[in-house]
């Protein structure tokens, strides 16, 4: 197999604290919160009432009227998060489309169209139900908009891995480079499921935080206090190249794509694995393929949900992995900030986590104010770091027990 380098060229994002990737990264920096109460549907009876939304979006920016009005809010944010991208990119033509793919990930797909077809199927019948209802809702729709946006018609498709989902996303774009079938490569998440079943379903499991009196703080990956995580929505996308396509045509490198580790749990359909063997697993498997020691990785965007099991376990599985040196590792949870984007979450993170390495900026862990005993690392408190770190990790962990770690470099 040929060795090949793979960079990023391209970095987009939309969510809760702001509409493209400049807004969203000025927020995160200063530890801004984007949890608030809901906007877009009457919450009243509902046991939670609170999320990150996406506010004063209009999909028009970045789609025509008429494409909109055939797409679900998640492709909306998902063709906002590729144009920034591309725009960054600046690839101006492909010179084999057949080398070019998109593999946008989605953990629900189109849930706000299902839940409005479904409510217009009870109270107009089967005729009522929208000949777009098919195309709209299915999860892999993101990802085959933004190909025929760009032209791309290499590898073309959707992962759903529950919140693992965005993070598997880029994991495979990487593949599609590294063994020879692309060079240029359009991959990360997009969610869009703040919507009145979404949220009953999750309050009703007891996932989610019930601090309705105080939204702003309601999130808090590794207190003590937390209680539950965020319901939140958005998408992240990168432009991921060949390095030596990149710089054959004079490209901008942002970072580089190292390597991941993907594993399973094989344990619970929603708790992860309480002996951390699919976080240990990831992470390790992200060393080895990215060729790293444990020592060179400064920096770990956690999953961190603000959910007892997960912070817990993850930093039990973060201190198993690096040993001593975990003690070393500046770590933080942006879910602190936006929630949990599900199926973007680990594409939102790995655009956050690339940033921090090109900018020498580690963003904070907000609301951490109760030490917990089982959570014993240092999760960059209230404020950012500025600090120069040559590689970091993104962690994602999904229901069904899928794992990713995705490994980022510094291009200095």
């Amino acid at each position: 197999m040929e060795s090949r380098k793979v960079v990023i060229t391209g970095l987009g994002m939309i969510n809760s604290v702001g509409n493209d990737r400049s807004s969203c990264w000025e927020a995160l920096k200063t530890g801004k919160n984007g949890i608030a109460p809901i906007e877009n549907f009457d919450t009243e009876g509902f046991k939670v009432t609170f999320a990150g939304e996406v506010k004063g979006f209009d999909p028009q920016d970045v789609m025509d009227a008429k494409e909109a009005r055939k797409a679900d809010r998640f492709c909306h944010l998902a063709m906002s998060a590729a144009v920034q991208a591309m725009e960054q990119a600046d690839i101006r033509e492909i010179a084999d489309p057949y080398r070019a793919g998109v593999i946008i990930g989605s953990g629900i797909g189109g849930m706000i169209t299902f839940e409005e077809q479904h409510s217009r199927l009870l109270k107009r019948g089967p005729r009522g139900v929208s000949p777009m209802f098919i195309p709209m809702m299915i999860g892999d729709m993101a990802s085959g908009l933004v190909s025929i946006r760009y032209g791309f018609r290499g590898a073309n498709y959707c992962t759903v891995s529950a919140c693992a989902s965005g993070g598997h996303a880029i994991g495979s774009a990487y593949d599609q480079i590294l063994l020879g079938h692309a060079d240029v490569m359009i991959c990360g998440g997009a969610e869009a499921s703040v919507s009145p079943m979404a949220l009953s379903g999750f309050a009703n499991m007891r996932a989610l935080s019930t601090r309705n009196d105080d939204p702003a703080k309601a999130c808090r990956p590794f207190d003590k206090e937390r209680d539950g995580f965020i319901l939140g929505e958005g998408a992240g996308v990168l432009v991921l190249e060949a390095e030596e396509h990149a710089l054959a045509r004079g490209a901008e490198i942002l970072g580089e794509f190292c390597g991941y580790g993907m594993t399973g749990d094989a344990y619970h359909m929603t708790q992860p694995d309480t002996e951390g063997r699919g976080a240990f697993g990831s992470m390790a498997q992200a060393l080895r393929t990215s060729g790293l020691k444990p020592e060179q990785v400064g920096y770990i965007n956690a999953h961190g949900t603000s959910t007892y099991f997960n912070d817990k376990v993850e930093s039990a599985s973060i201190r198993n992995v690096f040993g001593a040196h975990a003690d070393n590792i500046k770590i933080s949870s942006t879910k602190s900030m936006i929630g949990h984007l599900l199926g973007a979450a680990g594409a939102v993170e790995a655009v956050i986590t690339t940033l921090a390495l090109k900018d020498g900026i580690l963003p904070p862990t907000i609301n951490y104010e109760t030490p917990d005993p089982e959570c014993d690392l240092f999760y960059c408190p209230h404020t950012a770091i500025e600090e120069k770190v040559d590689y970091a990790f993104s962690n994602s962990f999904g229901f069904g027990g899928h794992n990713v770690t995705l490994s980022f470099g510094a291009r200095r």
